[in-house]
């Protein structure tokens, strides 16, 4: 038992191993205090199977750890020649199983080492860190306490084109630190004529506790299953899950004898695997497959999340973001300047709340006036200003299962144009030049209103200009105004059976126009004083543009 933390954990789980007759060998970490020490040897010492090994000091990704299982593993072949399968496992391993099952399962596989051991080229699970250079380069330096010189060596080395040589006969593997190899393998290893050479060689080698063992193992064991029996995972980072007590069903699933890592104030999982072997059922073949897809879950949901849920703990970077948003949404593209009262018309056409310009210079316009929305969302400028895409995000989790829509214009903060034209979730109609609609019943001076005819067109063209883009993947419908006024009806009704597809029709009265009276007028008293507009479509000054007397308050069909 290689223990360093939690001794009185260590202590009990030895106590459970030595009680059923199992030779323990514990290592205890140099740095450990004495008085922690000497009060693990005191807690043990009625039991005469259990003995202490050299002690030292283990540093992560180092030969200390290799040097220590040595010692230990020395130590345990000369005091107990009766012993078979040495069985490796750290201050945190947890039997899950009653130990007389272990000594059934390798009484019936006498001549097998367990020891996972692959290959370099068939690793996929190094984070991290090096797959070949970690054996063709040197590492005399620690990663966690010396890393900048650890980084400057490794640069030094590639830039010279440094390769060490890997001894004769010896093919890299990797794998767990956590085996069970035969006597006859181990005693192999640690009696090698050439122990010295290889030992020089992995000294150098980047964490050697995960590759010495399992590469040796292969030169002299006659049959190898390259599996661990001690169950451990490992997340993103490849930093091991730790067991708490709400894992006990998990656990026992796995069937597996041994699992780290253990929470050392997991006292329920501590209580119910330390019990007597009678209180525990029967288990089958170890298969920590079974739980694997659990963990996959685990891994994706950490490193994807949620669609459309940003947390700081793992926030994406650009375009890794699983989803934009969490659900449909629909933009109205200036249809509040040609209707009155649009937005309560399409709340009663659709039956779901609708807001106002979330995006105003004003405020944020939620539905119903509100000032502060879902999720304490809060309808201030400045606040939403300062990240409008996690307002709109929010916006939608905090509200999904409910449909947001809400309206847009030129006038409005433009900063999530692009979020929203590349977001699947999004559905963008557009009626454009409506926005002149507003100036033709302003009383401003009219230089003053061709500046700003020229200001919203040049910001409506940018806003269509990335809606035609071929990177958009937002469900997009846009009209001139000029087109849509032709056949309203038609447009609005394609529009309300996308945002409810299933519902059964119900009759509705349309939604009322603005007075456009004198509005080709207006356009062409634009271009007179040099201005341009090219967005409403097709304009006489003649043309009277408003609804005919048969369109307007017409029955209108919404689902």
């Amino acid at each position: 038992m290689m223990c360093h933390t939690a001794l009185d954990r260590a202590a009990q789980v030895a106590r459970f191993w030595a009680e059923a007759g199992c030779p323990i060998v514990i290592h205890v970490d140099r740095r450990v205090s004495p008085v922690k020490y000497h009060g693990l040897v005191d807690a043990l010492a009625d039991l005469e199977i259990v003995s202490f090994s050299r002690r030292y000091a283990c540093e992560w990704g180092t030969w200390s750890l290799v040097a220590a299982t040595q010692a230990a593993a020395t130590q345990m072949l000369a005091r107990h020649p009766r012993v078979r399968h040495v069985y490796l496992a750290s201050g945190s391993c947890l039997p899950l199983r009653p130990v007389e099952e272990l000594i059934d399962y390798l009484d019936e596989r006498p001549n097998t080492d367990f020891i996972e051991s692959v290959t370099t080229s068939d690793v996929s699970w190094t984070i991290g860190g090096f797959d070949s250079e970690r054996f063709t380069l040197r590492f005399p330096f620690s990663w966690r306490k010396q890393r900048p010189l650890f980084d400057a060596y490794v640069k030094i080395q590639r830039r010279l084109r440094v390769k060490r040589r890997v001894p004769k006969g010896i093919v890299p593997h990797l794998g767990s630190q956590w085996w069970c190899l035969t006597r006859q393998t181990l005693s192999a290893i640690l009696e090698d004529a050439d122990r010295q050479l290889h030992d020089r060689y992995f000294r150098m080698v980047w964490i050697p506790d995960e590759s010495y063992f399992q590469t040796l193992s292969r030169l002299y064991s006659t049959r190898i299953e390259s599996r661990s029996l001690t169950l451990s995972k490992f997340d993103v980072q490849g930093k091991p899950h730790t067991f708490y007590d709400d894992h006990l069903q998990l656990l026992r699933r796995s069937d597996c004898f041994v699992a780290r890592k253990i929470w050392p104030h997991a006292d329920r999982l501590y209580r119910t695997f330390l019990a007597p072997a009678a209180e525990q059922a029967a288990r089958a073949e170890p298969n920590p497959g079974k739980i694997d897809r659990l963990f996959a879950k685990a891994v994706e949901r950490r490193t994807r999340g949620r669609a459309g849920l940003y947390m700081q703990s793992r926030f994406p970077r650009k375009d890794h973001e699983n989803g934009k948003t969490s659900a449909p949404y629909s933009v109205f593209h200036g249809f509040s300047d040609l209707f009155a009262n649009f937005d309560i018309w399409l709340s009663k056409s659709i039956g779901g709340r609708v807001h106002g310009h979330i995006f105003g210079p004003g405020r944020a316009e939620f539905a119903g006036g509100e000032t502060v929305f879902n999720g304490a969302l809060c309808d201030s400028a400045a606040l939403r200003d300062y990240n409008p895409r996690s307002f709109l995000t929010n916006l939608i989790w905090n509200t999904r299962g409910e449909r947001q829509c809400f309206q847009f214009s030129p006038r409005d903060n433009q900063d999530c144009n692009w979020f929203m034209a590349t977001d699947p979730n999004a559905q963008i109609s557009v009626i454009s030049g409506t926005w002149a609609v507003p100036l033709l019943r302003s009383n401003m001076n009219f230089s003053d209103i061709r500046k700003e005819a020229a200001r919203l067109q040049k910001i409506e063209t940018q806003h269509l200009a990335i809606l035609r883009t071929m990177f958009v993947k937002a469900r997009v419908r846009i009209w001139t105004m000029a087109e849509f006024i032709e056949n309203p009806m038609e447009s609005l009704q394609s529009i309300v059976d996308e945002i409810r597809p299933r519902a059964l029709r119900q009759v509705a009265e349309a939604p009322k126009m603005v007075d456009l009276t004198g509005f080709g007028q207006f356009l062409q008293n634009l271009k007179n004083q040099g201005m341009q507009p090219t967005l409403m479509g097709d304009f006489s000054v003649g043309d009277d543009p408003r609804p005919s007397a048969a369109d307007h308050g017409r029955p209108f069909l919404v689902r």
